[in-house]
């Protein structure tokens, strides 16, 4: 059946056309808010005023055909209305004064457009919407909706969250960054450090969640890795001088490479040892190593966390084989990570690399000691390392016990069925 076009005031609008639109939108939006956000000096409006410019664009374009540059119809659109609601409330505040009252706070001054500062405005946007006052989830909703041009209806599909729970988060964290007048700027010094590091994690995360469901019955969501790789690609080019920015990058440039390898054609998990190599993506491993060479150039001291992990990822990418693999620098890595960044999630990766380089048993000694770690108590890649160190040492019984305990742990149902099928392959 074909699809119905759309109704306007002006009469009805192609389907196909419709799309088309939208689809301009969607890659526009972020510079389009960061800009307006500029001279409103708040998300939320930032974003409905973008929105107004999008159902412009509907009523017009399909009538006076698309502009040469449709991302600056958009821009100057927005702006416009933008410079009008200032006007407003200018007018609202001279007239409130003529009577003797004050507005409790004062309009921003409107701003003329410029496009140099566009880049600028888009890097305000990511810091703002990273904020550290904001939860983590918010963030993560507030970053997908605002940089990566998402639906809420597409950002709750892709974290298996309930709609209604997404739209609250992006509405609660709106109005929590204007409640505490979180200032639309990129911040220097020791703040920027640390909101920097908060940016960094929202898009980790969000990478982190596409290529590892923690839920649901995909273990990839190639769409989510592909948001939070288009991301820190904006981002290495906004901050060239940051050389974690570029670490960021690198490293999932190389995880990305694997996706084409990391399930059969059923859907179900291939694990690293398994994967076919010719499947990796070799362009998206020279955009790593070259990521990887910025931040090693742009570095004036040791390297950071996420440059250390995409050093790791490299010596995997660059291995023919797995069992080529130089897994006693892999194994060095680590341990310079969990002097810099101590974690026991760090300190489990060490203890896989260590099996390859010198044998399942110091290996085991190591996963060992951290069974009494809290923050791995129900983390199920725990029990899932050492099944396959017990296994290797010919542990069976003991190693199938583990399997079965990892299984009960996770909630994604393709990694659960992989570990119940490796429990039963101990038989």
């Amino acid at each position: 059946m074909e699809p119905q076009p759309t109704t306007t005031p002006h009469g009805p609008v192609d389907p196909v056309a419709t799309e088309a639109i939208e689809t301009v939108f969607r890659l526009e939006s972020p510079r389009v808010i960061a800009g307006v956000a500029r001279l409103v000096r708040d998300v939320g409006i930032a974003e409905e005023l973008a929105q107004d410019a999008l159902v412009a664009a509907l009523e017009q374009w399909p009538r006076d055909g698309v502009p040469d540059n449709p991302g600056a119809w958009l821009m100057t659109t927005a702006r416009r209305r933008a410079v009008d609601l200032i006007r407003r409330r200018e007018n609202y505040a001279r007239k409130l004064a003529e009577i003797g009252r004050d507005l409790p706070t004062a309009a921003p001054p409107a701003e003329a457009a410029d496009p140099d500062d566009i880049d600028d405005d888009l890097l305000r946007l990511v810091f703002t919407a990273c904020h550290p006052v904001l939860s983590a989830e918010a963030r993560i909703a507030l970053t997908l909706r605002l940089l990566g041009g998402l639906t809420t209806t597409e950002i709750a599909r892709a974290f298996l969250v309930p709609e209604p729970t997404v739209a609250q988060r992006i509405v609660r964290a709106k109005r929590t960054l204007a409640r505490k007048n979180v200032a639309f700027e990129v911040p220097y010094g020791p703040d920027r450090a640390a909101r920097l590091g908060s940016v960094l994690e929202v898009i980790y995360l969000i990478f982190n969640e596409g290529y590892a469901a923690t839920a649901g019955d995909d273990w990839l969501r190639p769409g989510l890795c592909e948001d939070a790789l288009r991301l820190a690609r904006v981002l290495a080019a906004l901050m060239p001088k940051e050389p974690e920015v570029h670490g960021l990058a690198a490293l999932l440039e190389f995880q990305a490479s694997r996706t084409a390898a990391r399930t059969g054609p059923d859907g179900a998990p291939v694990l690293l040892k398994d994967q076919n190599r010719r499947r990796w993506n070799r362009m998206l491993i020279a955009r790593g190593i070259t990521a990887l060479d910025r931040a090693t150039a742009s570095g004036t001291g040791s390297p950071g966390p996420y440059a250390l992990q995409a050093a790791i990822a490299a010596s995997h990418a660059l291995a023919h084989s797995y069992e080529e693999t130089d897994w006693q620098r892999i194994a060095t890595l680590y341990a310079l990570l969990a002097a810099r960044a101590p974690s026991p999630v760090v300190e489990l990766n060490r203890a896989v690399a260590v099996s390859m380089a010198e044998g399942p048993a110091p290996a085991l000694a190591l996963v060992d000691a951290l069974a009494a770690e809290p923050a791995l108590r129900d983390y199920h890649l725990l029990p899932s390392v050492r099944g396959d160190l017990l296994l290797r040492l010919g542990r069976t019984a003991e190693a199938r016990t583990e399997f079965e305990r990892a299984a009960s742990l996770v909630h994604n149902a393709r990694e659960r069925d992989l570990l119940t099928r490796r429990a039963k392959e101990c038989d």
